[in-house]
């Protein structure tokens, strides 16, 4: 009886080790990492690579790109603004943390959707033919609009005139 119970005390002993010297830092680095992966910031596109989430086309036009990122980090990219505002008009918004658009005033430069101005211009082409396109500040995308002609619009009016089309 003795054997047996001094048996089974050294097996604690061994487990108790083993947690402490493998198992603990191996659950940290597994909650660590979850953790680390569920950030939810934008991830840089990368130009001639990274493929459309809509329409599976390669993002090229530095201009016309657009991403959002779901509240879970999730990445979705887009070569055109209107890829993603067709692509999120079947999606739940309220499970999207970020969406952003190309500034068209300074190509590369990503801005959140709310702040920005849309033009829709026939004189200004987009790589899916809607000749959408976004400025960080209201007055270049009128500037551009008394130039070349169009429309301008927000996001919820961008979003409503493509769910009506």
């Amino acid at each position: 009886m003795s054997i047996l119970v001094f048996s089974v005390y050294l097996a604690t002993i061994k487990i108790k080790i083993m947690y402490k010297n493998y198992l603990k830092p191996f659950i940290g680095v597994v909650i660590l990492t979850l953790v680390i992966s569920c950030k939810i910031e934008p991830q840089a596109i990368e130009y001639g690579k990274d493929q459309c989430s809509f329409c599976k086309m390669n993002v090229v036009d530095k201009t016309h790109a657009a991403q959002y990122v779901t509240n879970k980090g999730k990445q979705f990219k887009f070569d055109a603004i209107e890829c993603m505002v067709n692509y999120i008009s079947e999606k739940n918004e309220e499970d999207i943390a970020l969406l952003l658009v190309a500034n068209y005033g300074n190509p590369g430069e990503m801005i959140d959707v709310k702040i920005a101005t849309f033009l829709i211009s026939k004189e200004i082409k987009s790589p899916m033919g809607a000749n959408l396109s976004a400025f960080l500040l209201k007055n270049e995308a009128e500037e551009l609009r008394q130039k070349h002609g169009g429309q301008t619009y927000t996001w919820n009016t961008l979003k409503q005139k493509f769910s009506e089309n």
